[in-house]
């Protein structure tokens, strides 16, 4: 027995062990927020565990993003920031190891008042994540779907939803699989709204830098932050 129990202690040991390097691996290739971005998370209105909160109007829809895979929160404060001031809150789901995948439901975490009114999507991993709560969430009060350089999958079809939907890519975007994006086109509904940010790219939908496998932008950053504001804005308003 003492065998035994010694041997899956050393186990246990190395499991951990494995766990701890893992994670470890993961924070090292997360991408981190521009100087700007920081800079407007650390004024944004509240942040907690589970958001970044940047405080709209009451009476407007409230945003509801999920951030793409490795990418901190933080990284998407400029065009939120934009939103915000424009009377829209915003708020910015956090998550373990900045992996969507790993709490695809956090958007409950975001305050029942908010959820009266709301539109919720994400970016590249995130908006799948986002689209699958979408599915399973179609209360009263979700008014709305956005997929920023995404795409939903079955799980997260949207096909036979009368939620007006929007989807944004970019042009010179390396790292979104376009043979997927087209192909998931049939999840979505036929009152999908597409737009394309000329010049952007994926890293583009935040301001986080470069992003591994990218093309590089033939616009600035602070461009393509205005461009998804505004696109944003226009498609809320109708």
């Amino acid at each position: 027995m003492k065998k035994r129990t010694k041997i899956l202690l050393i186990g246990l040991i190395v499991l951990l062990f494995g766990l701890g390097v893992a994670v470890v691996g993961i924070r090292a290739k997360s991408y981190t927020p521009s100087a700007t971005a920081m800079t407007l998370a650390r004024k944004a209105t509240k942040t907690t565990a589970q958001y970044t909160y940047f405080k709209g109007d009451s009476d407007k829809t409230t945003i509801v993003c999920y951030p793409g895979a490795l990418v901190a929160p933080s990284s998407y404060s400029v065009w939120a920031t934009q939103l915000a001031q424009r009377g829209y809150s915003v708020y910015l789901m956090h998550f373990p190891l900045n992996l969507a995948v790993l709490a695809p439901n956090r958007a409950s975490a975001v305050p029942k008042h908010a959820r009266q009114n709301y539109v919720i999507g994400g970016h590249s991993l995130g908006g799948v994540m986002a689209s699958r709560y979408a599915a399973r969430h179609r209360t009263a009060g979700l008014k709305g779907v956005f997929f920023l350089a995404s795409y939903p999958d079955e799980k997260g079809s949207l096909k036979t939803s009368q939620l007006p939907v929007l989807s944004v890519t970019a042009s010179r975007d390396g790292v979104l699989n376009w043979q997927h994006y087209r192909e998931n086109r049939r999840y979505l509904p036929k009152q999908t709204d597409y737009l394309t940010i000329q010049g952007g790219n994926h890293a583009g939908f935040g301001s986080y830098g470069h992003q591994q496998g990218d093309h590089d932008a033939t616009i600035s950053n602070a461009n393509q932050q205005r461009q998804i504001s505004a696109a944003l804005i226009s498609w809320l308003q109708q």
